[in-house]
């Protein structure tokens, strides 16, 4: 029997049944990854048994510790446990693993059962996302008891990680974990399962570097367990070590577990095989004989052993009761910070949003970069919860929220550093800035922002799409958003990302035409709650004449008439970002032509594609002659909106190094051409 304080034999056959339900679920399936999960099957229960603090029976309480399994594709891990605690999940859902309509897909999916607070499945995302996560923490404490002493705090928490060999091969992990190192991340509890398995073999084969002496030169606390005697997980050493990364404070902690893939499979254990594959009746069979179980059994729990499991529901119950308790006296004693947190547990914004909207008049030109800045800073002044920064880019990004200091951790000796700041230095890590502006983003309550050059969103693709794939408020901020920020050449100008990114599903990219949709477009960004992707311009853009064209406020709509035609609808002009000006100099042309033109601004397809047909068809008549797109990028994606008859002016091949004027002029993004263009198609 396992020798820790009140671990009794119904908990050794807890973990028993545990890792024969891993064994089984997968071979019902007939696919899915049994190995890890029957390995780790006594530290997950471990975890959630003793270590977690969690409610059951409210899986959104905001005093829980967090747990994300990384390693997504051994989600019986987390299943399992979830089985056990009481979440919802039962003996038919695990039948049910990876069958149609289940609560138990083959990876944890976000909003789909209760108790799994990621999707995870790319490997790396996890570990990455839960620094977000952590840092959330010490954020919202900020905001909520920023003066309650060190570990003292109802808003204090831990994140709780396991991962793989596969998450830490992943370079995101490395950029978040060395970022988590800088941030001094106490709070973030990360348990590596290293089984040396991969699908390919021996992870030798690829993976042969000393990783707790690289999580040491992150500055984490690193505490390694090795295996017993019999290969099974050591569980009074990996408990010791639990408690003392519980115990650390001004550090993330790495515990490096060595385990034995598949244990105690009497032939598949320590095999690849039993990675990503069932184990086969025999193996199962034998498996369970070696756990003290009857190998006819197939899902087999006794009752006396589930109901041992979940009395950590009643414990869960027991600890929200204290925690509520000391959750009264907090209110009592800070009204308006609970009045705050009222709000942002129902998601409202400040009533005063909109009127915090700077307004820009006609006359002068300026970046939408610039005015994104300018508008960060407005709504900040009026929502404490908005907070972020850039990959190393904050002055070129305009990302800074003045006066509100770097978040930055206790002791550091940098200029302005806070624990609590508002403007985050990611460092030049993209993709990891993505998967943390996710994890701020699930954690709850505040938002979250990240930018860098609209180029880079290509190392921010998997974050932006797993934003999408949740379904939750993630802000990347894109600048430099085409040829347009010229001398920097072919290697920093955007020519595929609009249409790339507008391919991933529940994700909006917003590139809005002048100030004023910036500042619209915000708003709109901050009421949807929703992943959003802003393109802005490095180079001034005019401030459109609102008293002469529509009003910014449409912004909300995705697409409408800017600038309606003199009679009639000829021609369609459909113009985003920098090429909306251009447009409306073009239309002024066709007019004094006789060619009767309407512009219509777009600065966003997906919130268009959101409004009525009828709205839709109002805005591109089906009755005009022409239609005609006109973006600084690829073409892919417009014909659904001009028809196959219609007019695309576009970017189908790398820039160069030259003068945004220079190149405009050049590749066709001039009134002259939009003009010959539809000239020569109307003939």
């Amino acid at each position: 029997m396992t020798n820790l304080p009140g671990w009794t034999e119904i908990d050794d056959r807890a973990v028993a049944y545990a890792r024969a339900l891993a064994a089984d679920a997968v071979q019902n399936a007939g696919h899915g990854h049994p190995g890890t999960a029957m390995a780790l099957a006594p530290v997950a229960y471990n975890l959630f048994q003793r270590h977690l603090i969690h409610d059951p029976s409210d899986p959104k309480w905001i005093g829980r510790d967090r747990f994300i399994l990384s390693c997504g594709h051994s989600s019986l891990t987390l299943y399992t446990q979830l089985f056990y605690s009481g979440y919802g999940l039962e003996l038919d859902d695990l039948k049910a693993f990876r069958q149609a309509n289940s609560l138990t897909p083959a990876h944890p999916e976000f909003g789909h059962t209760l108790g799994v607070e990621m999707t995870t499945g790319p490997l790396g995302a996890g570990l990455a996302t839960a620094v977000g996560f952590a840092m959330a923490a010490r954020y919202e404490r900020g905001l909520f008891d920023p003066d309650a002493a060190p570990g003292s705090s109802i808003f204090d928490h831990a994140i709780w990680v396991i991962c793989s060999d596969g998450d830490l091969q992943e370079g995101v992990t490395s950029e978040a974990s060395s970022l988590a190192g800088t941030q001094a991340l106490g709070n973030l509890n990360v348990i590596y399962d290293d089984n040396r398995i991969s699908i390919e073999g021996d992870t030798h084969l690829a993976f042969t570097e000393d990783v707790s002496a690289r999580y040491r030169a992150y500055g984490w606390h690193v505490v390694e367990v090795q295996t017993k005697a019999d290969g099974d997980v050591d569980l009074e050493a990996l408990d010791a070590a639990m408690l003392a990364a519980k115990a650390e404070s001004t550090k993330p902690s790495l515990i490096r577990l060595h385990t034995v893939i598949a244990w105690p499979a009497p032939t598949l254990r320590n095999s690849p095989k039993s990675h990503g594959a069932a184990l086969g009746e025999e193996e199962v069979a034998q498996t369970k004989k070696a756990l003290g179980l009857n190998p006819e059994e197939k899902f087999a729990i006794s009752q006396d052993v589930l109901s041992h499991a979940r009395k950590v529901k009643e414990r869960g119950g027991e600890l929200h009761k204290v925690w509520n308790s000391k959750f009264e006296i907090w209110k009592g004693a800070n009204p308006d910070k609970a009045a705050l947190l009222d709000r942002l547990i129902k998601g409202d914004l400040p009533s005063q949003i909109s009127s915090a909207l700077p307004v820009y008049a006609a006359g002068k030109d300026v970046p939408t970069r610039k005015a994104s800045g300018e508008v960060i800073q407005a709504i900040a002044n009026v929502m404490p919860e908005l907070w972020g920064g850039s990959a190393d880019l904050a002055d070129s990004n305009n990302t800074v929220i003045e006066g509100s200091g770097s978040f930055l951790p206790v002791g550091s000796a940098m200029k302005g550093a806070n624990p609590y700041g508002r403007m985050v230095h990611f460092g030049i890590r993209e993709h990891a800035m993505g998967m943390i502006v996710n994890g701020v983003a699930l954690h709850g309550l505040t938002r979250s922002f990240g930018g860098t050059f609209a180029v880079f969103s290509d190392f921010m693709r998997p974050a932006a799409r797993l934003a999408a794939l949740m379904n939750i408020p993630s802000t990347f901020v894109w600048t430099h958003d085409s040829i347009g920020l010229g001398e920097d050449g072919p290697t920093h100008q955007p020519v595929e990302h609009l249409a790339a990114l507008r391919t991933i599903p529940n994700f909006a990219v917003v590139r809005p035409a002048d100030a004023n949709e910036v500042a619209h477009a915000w708003l709109q960004i901050l009421r949807r709650a929703k992943p959003a992707g802003l393109m802005l311009s490095r180079q001034n853009l005019p401030v459109i004449d609102r008293t002469t064209h529509a009003s910014a406020e449409n912004v909300s709509k995705g697409a409408y008439v800017l600038k309606e035609a003199s009679q009639g609808v000829d021609v369609v002009l459909i113009a985003t970002g920098s090429e909306v000006s251009i447009a409306l100099e073009a239309q002024v042309t066709l007019e004094s032509k006789g060619i009767s033109t309407r512009v219509v601004s777009a600065p966003c397809l997906e919130w268009f594609n959101e409004e009525p047909s009828s709205y839709r068809d109002q805005v591109l008549p089906k009755s005009a002659k022409l239609r005609v797109s006109i973006e600084a990028g690829v073409a892919s994606g417009w014909r659904e909106y001009i028809g196959d008859t219609g007019v695309v002016i576009s970017l189908e091949h790398f820039g160069e190094s030259a003068s945004a004027a220079h190149l405009f002029k050049k590749y066709g993004f001039s009134a002259e051409n939009i003009v010959a263009q539809v000239e020569k198609a109307l003939a």
